[in-house]
């Protein structure tokens, strides 16, 4: 499927894909006027990516971590995952949050998320007087784990 992508700067850097059949695709940061920013622990900094996105109709794009990038260095997206609905025509900015005790540092064209295209499913929602009855009922956190 074809994405209409425009570079919002001239150092912005297409998505790319680290497999043949990886499902997301690596996004690099497109630092503005500097070659690196700091994060320090327990914080947060919105780093932009320097593109913006147009996805077909009835999809949009999630933005996840890289697995390495949160595993290695405590980085991961400050929501866990982010998402950019399909008329959302605005920069893509990554809010990295720093879970280690170090200030950690993000280069210029570093890869710091990955972007994963999904269906879109609308929902129609029913009220009702009573929901069908499970097994389950209203068991919830860690209620499936019990003998």
């Amino acid at each position: 499927m074809k994405v209409k992508i425009k570079k919002l700067r001239q150092n912005a850097k297409i998505p790319t894909r680290g497999s043949d059949y990886a499902c997301g695709y690596d996004a690099y940061a497109c630092l503005d006027g500097c070659e690196k920013i700091s994060i320090p622990p327990q914080s947060l900094a919105k780093i932009g990516l320097g593109i913006s996105l147009e996805p077909e109709e009835g999809y949009y794009v999630g933005v996840y971590a890289r697995s390495g990038l949160s595993t290695k260095e405590g980085l991961r997206p400050a929501n866990c995952v982010g998402l950019c609905d399909e008329d959302y025509r605005g920069e893509y900015i990554v809010a990295l949050y720093n879970d280690s005790s170090e200030t950690r540092y993000v280069e210029d064209g570093e890869r710091i998320a990955q972007l994963v295209l999904h269906k879109r499913r609308d929902m129609e929602f029913v009220e009702v007087d009573e929901l069908e009855e499970t097994k389950r009922g209203t068991g919830g956190f860690g209620s499936t784990g019990r003998a």
